[in-house]
């Protein structure tokens, strides 16, 4: 099953009314330090292409503050966090929507980096991601596996081999995405046919969007 494109979500997310939608709370699974302007920022491109078409409040959608050095910005994203999920020692988002890379890795959480052991914070600094830009602020397995409900989304040949190895493989040392696996939510994987080409295991499959 296709993601549907950037352009088309708000028709896709229309059913539910500009009142429910007004009273979302939108944060983001990672992001690059960078400017909102520019073109690696994941709030930059969400703003142009999904945020200015949809009736959410500036006020609740949390973003880091680019302008911080990267331990600062995720010491300030942790703290907004804690602020929008009053009572919950870590956050409990009802929906989070990941990708995961050709690695395995997902929000900026990668292969062997010593962050997939971090227990404590709810939100991390990453200065040497194998991915560029380097630096990044990214939420932690325990934010991750608190979810009400995950959606890993996934398309391309390229994604193919990693997802025969996540979803059928059982690795002693398991990839980042893999070990992404809510203690009492949900867990969905939305893949198009080119990703899904080398599994074995039954799935459903859909008519694309």
């Amino acid at each position: 099953m296709e993601p549907v494109p950037p352009e088309k979500l708000p028709a896709a997310v229309a059913p539910a009314g500009p009142v429910s939608l007004a009273r979302w709370t939108l944060g983001f699974c990672d992001e690059r330090l960078v400017p909102f302007d520019h073109a690696e920022s994941t709030y930059g491109l969400y703003r142009t292409h999904l945020l200015s078409r949809l009736p959410i409040p500036e006020s609740q959608v949390i973003t880091i503050n680019p302008e911080l050095p990267v331990e600062e910005a995720a010491e300030d994203y942790a703290k907004k966090l804690r602020q929008a999920f009053q009572g919950d020692s870590i956050p409990v988002f009802d929906l989070l929507i990941l990708g995961v890379g050709p690695d395995g890795h997902t929000c900026s959480l990668f292969p062997d980096h010593p962050l997939l052991q971090e227990r404590e914070k709810i939100v991390a600094p990453i200065s040497d991601s194998p991915k560029p830009p380097p630096q990044r602020v990214t939420l932690t397995l325990p934010v991750l596996n608190a979810a009400r409900t995950v959606i890993f989304v996934a398309t391309g040949e390229g994604k193919a081999a990693v997802l025969k190895r996540i979803l059928e493989d059982q690795e002693e040392n398991p990839v980042p995405a893999a070990l992404v696996q809510p203690h009492t939510g949900k867990l969905c994987w939305f893949l198009d046919e080119a990703a899904a080409r080398l599994l074995t295991v039954p799935f459903e499959k859909h008519s694309t969007l």
